[in-house]
């Protein structure tokens, strides 16, 4: 054991002073992988015991079961709740759960069992704060797999137990707490999409199911391309390159990481000079304008309103995006607009359209010809818009809830751990 190196995090509870001193989890815990039975063997599934695979390591329920004589007749290993559950291969190389299940575990997963005066919350979230130093070491380019000898021989900086549990109960207090806020918002996500499956009409259809009751009138069909003129980002023998962009200037040039589905993120930016932006001939917005992702990431839309204007007077998009620019505003509701394209459009888009398999894209010459129903009055459209908008809103604050308390778990992370 080495006890030479001594330190000590920047953040600790009161009470607190002694020096950390630094293991190897080999030394401080028992580990094993386990094995999957034959799957030619029918008798080896199908039974009571829940078989946990690397994507399952933070569920409390698996899809497979293995039976009794599945277990006995191949290296599938035995877990009880409470468990570090570490995946080893592929895509979830690195992840790292407490289980909440008793049941048996595959290759892919390595269990660990920390001996007493080690705490298992502790140890869990160092792993799970150490994930992209300890694949960017052992896993370059992100080929390969980790091993159960790479993980018993690393190095982690321990206090005495009492302060393990005191971080560990803290983060896993923490966790619960983002635990709620993700429930939160997955719920007021799913709200949404069963009442946009319900406040619009089905295909063929002028009546959606659910209105509100002083609207009676009969929907009317409307092509996107009759809605709007639609037209490419910025493209063309002037494209900016790499030595096009500054930290200011005259125009903000968007790429698609600025466009997201609750609207336009600003926290990157990047622009080009009068010059530059003068050369160009496409992807300049107007007022009134929507942005629609159309490779890569599909079906995100941001409007460019009075706000945005008068922060971004002078913008252009790149080619990865269409503008959605409305031939007939003040006739069409621009709320309801956005609530139809932030609705399920795009999936009803895909599900009916060649996009491409490789880079998946949506073109403005099929997009223009998509089908929507439309309320035949602007009181309709306009309340339908509304309510959409709010939920956009309560989304959105949920998001933002979320994310600061991931960003705040995971500043505490880098600080209260050696």
């Amino acid at each position: 054991m080495s006890k030479n190196k001594k330190n000590v995090p920047q953040i600790r509870f009161p009470g607190f002073t002694d020096p950390w001193e630094q293991r190897r989890l080999g030394e401080v815990a028992k580990s094993y992988s386990g094995g999957t039975p034959s799957v030619g063997k029918d008798e080896y599934y199908n039974g009571d015991i829940p078989f946990i695979r690397s994507a399952e390591i933070n569920d409390d329920s698996t899809e497979l079961f293995i039976s009794e004589t599945g277990l006995n007749n191949s290296s599938a290993k035995m877990v009880e709740v409470g468990d570090i559950l570490y995946a080893l291969y592929g895509a979830t190389s690195g992840e790292v759960g407490i289980s909440r299940i008793n049941g048996a575990i595959n290759q892919a997963i390595l269990a660990i069992q920390p001996e007493e005066d080690y705490d298992s919350q502790f140890i869990m979230q160092w792993l799970r704060n150490q994930k992209q130093k300890i694949i960017d070491k052992y896993l370059q380019g992100g080929q390969g797999n980790l091993s159960g000898s790479i993980v018993k021989d690393l190095l982690i900086e321990f206090p005495s137990y009492n302060e393990q549990a005191r971080i560990g109960g803290f983060f896993q207090k923490l966790d619960h707490l983002i635990t709620l806020h993700q429930r939160k918002l997955n719920n007021v996500k799913n709200l949404k999409a069963g009442l946009l499956q319900k406040m619009f009409p089905k295909n063929g259809e002028n009546f959606p199911e659910v209105r509100f009751p002083e609207f009676t009138d009969s929907w009317e069909q409307q092509r996107l391309g009759e809605i709007f003129n639609i037209l490419d980002g910025d493209r063309g023998k002037n494209y900016p390159g790499e030595a096009d962009f500054f930290e200011s200037g005259a125009t903000l040039f968007l790429d698609t990481g600025n466009v997201k589905k609750s609207g336009f993120e600003f926290s990157t930016k990047k622009y080009i000079t009068k010059e530059k932006d003068e050369s160009l001939r496409s992807g300049k917005l107007k007022l009134y304008d929507f942005v629609l992702t159309s490779r890569g990431t599909l079906g995100n839309v941001a409007y460019y309103d009075e706000i945005t204007l008068k922060n971004h007077p002078s913008v252009r998009i790149n080619s990865a995006m269409l503008i959605l620019r409305p031939a007939m505003h003040g006739e069409v509701s621009d709320d309801y607009m956005a609530s139809v394209l932030r609705g399920n459009i795009i999936n009803d888009f895909m599900s009916k359209n060649h996009v491409g398999s490789a880079q998946p894209h949506i073109t403005k010459r099929d997009f223009s010809k998509v089908d929507i129903g439309i309320p035949s009055t602007i009181e309709e459209q306009e309340k339908i818009g509304s309510f959409f908008k709010n939920f956009d809103t309560l989304i959105t604050l949920h998001q933002r809830k979320l994310e600061h308390l991931q960003k705040q778990k995971k500043a505490l992370l880098q600080q209260m751990f050696v």
